[in-house]
């Protein structure tokens, strides 16, 4: 499917960073996954784990969404004005701490866990070819830190979110006692 030129760019940055995540948790053995630098921290594992979480909350924000949209109303097209989708509210000073919704389990398997972080990412194909068939401003919902978003904003949101994790990733791969294997 052709995807117009913002879904398209929106799309290009989740998979980057999606390929730059997963390049970071390749090979890992499962003592490295379950490893963390201190024990208030999340271990790659976890992380993986809760990125996994909120992608597949926000497609099925997604899909919930979609659902609402009345056939042959403005929001059930694409808006040809619209050339690159707000970026989300910035995000309030302080750590943030996850909703329970994606609050991650501890000792996933590795393996497990990439295999479903990827049949996440197939679904979001999907539903990111739906979000190509409407006006994403017009359908908005409350993040539970940032306000008030809409739909494009929420996807937006994953690709920085991800980005975020992504270097916590490296962080902890990087830390002082992190296993050699």
């Amino acid at each position: 499917m052709t995807l117009p030129k913002p879904v398209e760019r929106l799309w290009d940055e989740l998979e980057r960073v999606r390929g730059d995540v997963l390049g970071e948790v390749a090979g890992l053995s499962q003592r490295q996954a379950d490893w963390k630098p201190r024990e208030r921290e999340w271990s790659v594992g976890e992380i993986v784990d809760h990125v996994t979480a909120a992608e597949t909350a926000t497609g099925k924000l997604t899909t919930k969404l979609l659902k609402e949209i009345q056939a042959g109303s403005a929001a059930a097209v694409f808006p040809h004005d619209l050339t690159e989708f707000a970026p989300p509210p910035p995000s309030p000073p302080g750590p943030a701490e996850a909703p329970p919704l994606v609050w991650p389990g501890h000792g996933k398997p590795i393996a497990e866990l990439i295999a479903t972080m990827k049949a996440a990412r197939l679904r979001s194909r999907e539903s990111i070819e739906r979000l190509a068939g409407c006006d994403p401003r017009r359908l908005t919902f409350k993040h539970f830190r940032l306000g008030e978003m809409d739909l494009g904003q929420w996807w937006r949101l994953q690709a920085s979110h991800e980005a975020t994790h992504l270097q916590q990733l490296r962080d902890v791969k990087s830390a002082p006692g992190f296993p050699r294997a």
